[in-house]
């Protein structure tokens, strides 16, 4: 199914659903058009387009694909960053034991193509979704879908819908990061009682422990370090109850993309327990990266040794007006951009008329985006004019990738050698 379905994406045509690509490709396949390796500049696309650098996405998969290996940790990153197939497929190849979804509408963009392992960071209580999950699970003996629970009511809807499945549902019982956090049960006594439910009917099996860390208030290393350690002693309280007798893994899951390095740390202390530890981390944005809310929070600040990550989007836009010495605006906005952390920055300008792509450096400001224009404060004498293109660097990749159906991959020197879909 994955292979078939993937062929279809090559199949698809270009057409105007898809914003930024070349008008003249209209009527080409996908597949047609990345074999041209048309320039992304001098190739008929249009203003804005969203470009992802081929070099910095290898590298970006390549780097936590061995820092996973490096800290015995098992990679199920999270694919509602990107919801692409073709790089859930890319991460897989980078050894990925699965990918993590939010929603069952997105496990349902998993399935379609192909991806075997799925751990679902949420609680399902919809009745519809979890028979079509049910059913997917009796299809496919190789498909595993793991997913939180957080109440015991929670449970009882579970059980409800699922009666009467061939197979049960893997459940790990979520630990709340604290008081006024997200989901999640709030205290050891009420882990117990979850899982005491669990164990009360046959739709479900217990199989771990789980949470975010990315919502321990006021987060700090020793604050996100303690809240850690609490969810491997509640797995070791589980063991040691008998209630997960039986498992061939017991799976312990944690890891955003702004503590992944306390996770390793905390997940190398746990114990021997009675099966194997599935020690699952399931950080997502590193994927591209980003120039702004990520690069500031990424742990490989506090370990520069392992590596860094680079952001690998940059957004294209022309200059369209230039009203004054100290304003300008670009064909970019809202619906382009992504600005629910921070407004876009202004990396480069390339030359309208030369061609030359410069660093802007620190004369062009974006102050606001309007639904289709990016508000552009320069420096007087500022060399930029109507006609050049802008490369602006963006802030949190989930709020990225889902403004763009169909993106360009890019080579260094303009190439565009492929095109990634997302499903959102």
């Amino acid at each position: 199914m994955g292979v078939e379905a993937l062929a279809r994406l090559a199949a698809e045509r270009v057409d105007h659903r898809f914003k930024g690509l070349p008008p003249d490709a209209d009527g080409l396949t996908v597949e047609e058009l990345a074999g041209q390796r048309r320039n992304l500049f001098t190739g008929g696309f249009t203003t804005p387009v969203l470009a992802l650098s081929a070099e910095r996405l290898e590298h970006n998969l390549a780097l936590m694909e061995a820092y996973s290996e490096r800290h015995g940790l098992a990679f199920a990153p999270h694919g509602k960053t990107s919801m692409a197939p073709q790089l859930f497929w890319r991460q897989i190849e980078r050894g990925a034991w699965g990918i993590t979804l939010a929603v069952p509408h997105q496990v349902r963009v998993a399935r379609e193509f192909g991806i075997e392992r799925v751990f679902l960071a949420n609680e399902v209580v919809d009745p519809a979704a979890l028979r079509w999950i049910a059913a997917e699970l009796a299809a496919d003996p190789s498909f595993r879908l793991v997913c939180y629970v957080d109440s015991v009511r929670g449970v009882e809807l579970m059980d409800a819908a699922l009666r009467g499945s061939a197979r049960p549902l893997d459940v790990v019982v979520e630990l709340a990061a604290g008081d006024g956090a997200r989901t999640g049960v709030r205290t050891e006594a009420e882990c117990a009682a979850v899982a005491q439910a669990v164990a009360g009917v046959e739709t479900l099996r217990l199989v771990g422990v789980a949470g975010y860390e990315g919502e321990v208030p006021d987060a700090t290393p020793e604050r996100v370090g303690a809240w850690l350690r609490r969810l491997v002693a509640l797995a070791v309280d589980f063991d040691e109850a008998g209630r997960f007798a039986g498992l061939e893994e017991i799976v312990v899951s944690a890891g955003g993309s702004a503590w992944f390095d306390v996770v390793a740390e905390v997940f190398d202390e746990i114990p021997e327990l009675s099966a194997p530890v599935l020690k699952l981390l399931r950080s997502g944005a590193y994927v591209s990266h980003d120039a702004g809310h990520y690069r500031r929070l990424t742990p490989f600040n506090r370990v520069p040794e392992e590596g860094a990550l680079e952001p690998a989007f940059r957004l294209w836009a022309q200059v369209v007006s230039r009203p004054s010495p100290e304003q300008a605006f670009a064909n970019a906005g809202k619906r382009d951009a992504a600005y629910d952390l921070d407004l876009p920055t202004v990396e480069v300008v390339r030359d309208a008329g030369s061609g030359e792509v410069r660093d802007a450096g620190d004369g062009m400001a974006v102050t606001g985006l309007s639904d289709q224009h990016a508000w552009l404060r320069t420096r007087a004498g500022a060399d930029v004019s109507v006609g050049d293109w802008v490369g602006l660097g963006l802030s949190h990749p989930c709020t990225s990738f889902d403004k763009w159906k169909l993106i360009p991959v890019v080579e260094a020197d303009g190439t565009v050698v492929e095109y990634v879909r997302t499903y959102f």
